[in-house]
């Protein structure tokens, strides 16, 4: 017996989690190839050129800086250089080690110059103990710090050393203000070699200033360059855009010439089996028949039954043809569609005395394309194959509804079941693999849910476009 669902509603239980995976999900695979369009590849590079420009102007303002950072260090150095030989050194006398006085009178206007045309910040002078001899804030002059490593150093081996300035050392409080600023210590000597160490400071501004001008040298070759490379590549990736799209055209093409000549080749085979063939079982037959009728009103019981068997025997083998013919092109899914299609395979169970329940959305079976309509046919068909033939349920489903953005087939019987699982299946996988592939021929899902004694569960997910 085939029952409406419309009529008689009833929700199948098929989300629960107990499904078995066969044919990956149609988001994971996509089934139709998307066309490759111009302007989807000209955003592409587009993006591209904005990240490689992004990484390399982050590499390159790092570059940039620390460049920067180098090349203002040595100037300084540079710069210390010269104020010391020129300015500071000459005017050092060997009074100035106990006179601050002296120190301050003859020092302040000379440093006071060099703070003005070199850009120093601060000036100090040290004694080899730590003293600050002079410096052109007050507030320093004869206060005793110790000398950190890199003064140490350039007062024993005599040397410039630069670097970036520590402001955290107790003798910079009055410069902390600033952050950052470019130290140099540079040995000079008094009249008598009493050994002092100059100690001036820059402002990191001028690391800034040049390492913007340096980024802005970079970022326009940069730009220019990204920019001619983006222009010379258009014309090469639109003729790849139309070799891929002739490419797939003909891809295209060939499938479709291969579908049509594979259902013209099922076609004819069909209709040479059904007019040879059937045609030949069905007079043999009645030939039979009518010969065991013949022995039987003749009293020749043994013959009557003995012919009687062999006709029996041709009508199954006529029966597993046409059933045979069904498979290879069901003409019913062609010219009735795929609803009708879907409710007459359901004859098969219900001849088994068992309960359909048939509920079918039209418009989702007219969505689906000819391929899509074959698979899930085949799909349906082999899932009542199996349930009738292994299952003996009582009452069995089929429905075809929208599922989100998607056609789902779902068949369900309440017969005795299996152990499901990836290599399990209810017929020695054949009828397994058969809906396996039917599924993934069309790019759609396949899931199995089976447990001996509750029933077994098919359902087939397809996208529809």
């Amino acid at each position: 017996m085939t029952v409406d669902m419309a009529a008689t509603p009833r929700t199948t239980p098929d989300g629960q989690d107990d499904w078995v995976v066969l044919a990956a999900a149609p988001s994971a695979r996509r089934r139709r190839e998307r066309p490759v369009r111009f302007r989807r590849v000209v955003v592409q590079l587009a993006a591209a050129v904005v990240v490689v420009l992004a990484a390399v102007a982050l590499v390159g303002s790092v570059v940039s800086r620390r460049s920067a950072e180098q090349q203002g260090v040595h100037d300084a150095a540079q710069t210390t250089d010269l104020l010391a030989q020129s300015t500071i050194q000459p005017a050092l006398t060997d009074a100035m080690l106990t006179d601050s006085a002296l120190a301050r009178r003859v020092l302040a206007p000379i440093v006071r110059d060099s703070l003005t045309v070199a850009s120093v910040s601060r000036v100090k002078i040290w004694t080899a103990d730590g003293r600050i001899l002079f410096s052109d804030d007050s507030r320093l002059i004869g206060r005793v710090f110790t000398l950190d490593d890199e003064a140490v150093s350039s007062l024993t081996t005599p040397s410039t050393v630069a670097g970036i300035s520590d402001l955290t050392r107790p003798e910079n409080v009055f410069e902390r203000r600033d952050r950052r600023l470019l130290e140099v210590y540079r040995p000079v000597w008094t009249p008598t070699g009493v050994p002092l160490l100059f100690e001036a400071y820059y402002p990191y501004s001028v690391v800034t200033a040049r390492a913007d001008d340096l980024w802005r040298g970079f970022s326009g070759i940069l730009l220019s360059s990204l920019a001619a490379v983006f222009v010379l590549l258009l014309p090469v990736a639109w003729a790849l855009v139309s070799r891929t799209r002739r490419a797939q055209h003909a891809r295209e093409r060939a499938l479709l010439r291969a579908i049509d000549a594979s259902a013209g080749e099922r076609r004819r085979i069909a209709a040479t089996l059904h007019d040879g063939a059937v045609q030949q079982l069905a007079a043999a037959s009645f030939a039979v028949s009518a010969a065991a009728e013949r022995a039987a009103a003749g009293g020749d019981t043994v013959e009557a039954a003995r012919l009687h068997a062999t006709a029996a025997t041709v009508r199954t083998t006529l029966g597993g043809m046409r059933s045979l013919l069904v498979d290879i092109y069901p003409a019913g899914l062609r010219s009735a569609g795929l609803e009708t299609a879907l409710r007459d395979l359901t004859s098969s169970v219900a001849a088994h005395d068992a309960e359909v329940l048939v509920d079918i959305d039209p418009d989702v079976a007219e969505r689906l394309a000819a391929d899509e309509q074959e698979a899930v046919f085949r799909v349906a068909q082999e899932a009542l194959r199996n349930a009738a033939k292994h299952a003996r349920p009582g009452r069995v489903e089929l429905r075809l509804h929208r599922s989100g953005p998607h056609a789902r087939l779902l068949v369900a019987d309440d017969g005795s079941g299996f152990v499901a699982g990836p290599d399990a299946s209810p017929d020695g996988h054949f009828g397994l693999a058969l809906m396996t592939d039917a599924a993934e021929q069309v790019g759609a899902a396949l899931a199995l849910s089976s447990a001996p004694g509750g029933g077994t569960r098919v359902r087939m997910d397809v996208e529809l476009t």
